[in-house]
């Protein structure tokens, strides 16, 4: 990448409940036409909404960092935002000119879900190409090690949480993420969630269960899921087998 005519923007979404409270984070590196990356200037973003799902947030995130970034155009630049969502990137880069063709219509001729959203967005990229922008759309696996998309998550998650989160404004010298513009995997990262994503299929033995210092076990996830939804501190595991049930049960009380 040629760093000193790009500007980056990282990108991510979360919710709770989706649809539940939700959040969403922006990382903004200004960096065109600068002499030097250390002049680049860095704005982190962030918002929250009381009721909405998780596609919604990670748009809202990237329509937001489009946003702040066509503040400041040079002419000639190219905006590559990194996210995790394969939604996102999926529907600026395949789905969305057919959607417009169609009349905002998907192939089985319904309504295409968060229109209002990809409307907004579409235009935001229009307005960009006119003044000269390219929007480069990369897709980065999530908890990978890519320090701009982990530092969005955890935007994106405090949000969500009605967690107040300071977000930094200025010179890429005084940021606290210095290899800002490493999108490299962590491989240990990748093996590790391909591994939970391998987890998650397993058929369950039971589900665990701590609430305000009380544990149980339940047969189902719908039981766990009706204990701890919307509690504050509560905490919930899958257990594949007896014995990691006991040891679940014993973390659980020792916390």
């Amino acid at each position: 990448m040629e760093i000193d005519k790009n500007t980056v923007i990282f990108t991510d979404g979360a919710s709770r409940g989706n649809p539940g409270p939700g959040g969403w984070g922006a990382i903004v590196v200004q960096n065109s036409k600068l002499k030097t990356q250390n002049e680049a200037q860095v704005m982190e973003l962030g918002g929250a909404e009381k009721n909405t799902t998780n596609n919604r947030m990670e748009l809202t995130a990237a329509l937001e960092g489009l946003k702040q970034a066509a503040k400041h155009l040079n002419g000639g630049e190219v905006f590559v935002v990194y996210t995790d969502s394969s939604y996102l990137v999926n529907g600026a880069t395949k789905w969305l000119a057919g959607w417009k063709r169609n009349g905002w219509k998907t192939q089985t001729k319904t309504d295409v879900l968060n229109k209002d959203m990809w409307v907004e967005l579409d235009k935001a990229v229009s307005d960009l190409v006119v003044h000269g922008v390219r929007v480069d759309w990369k897709y980065i696996g999530g908890h990978v090690g890519v320090s701009g998309n982990e530092r969005c998550d955890e935007i994106a998650t405090k949000m969500a949480d009605g967690i107040e989160e300071s977000l930094y404004d200025g010179p890429l010298s005084g940021y606290k993420i210095r290899n800002i513009f490493d999108v490299s995997h962590d491989e240990a990262l990748v093996v590790a969630k391909k591994s939970d994503s391998s987890r998650s299929r397993a058929r369950a033995y039971s589900y665990v269960s701590a609430v305000n210092g009380s544990v149980m076990t339940h047969a189902t996830w719908a039981d766990c899921e009706k204990r701890v939804k919307g509690v504050k501190g509560a905490r919930f595991k899958k257990a594949l087998d007896a014995e990691e049930e006991r040891k679940i049960m014993e973390e659980f009380k020792k916390a």
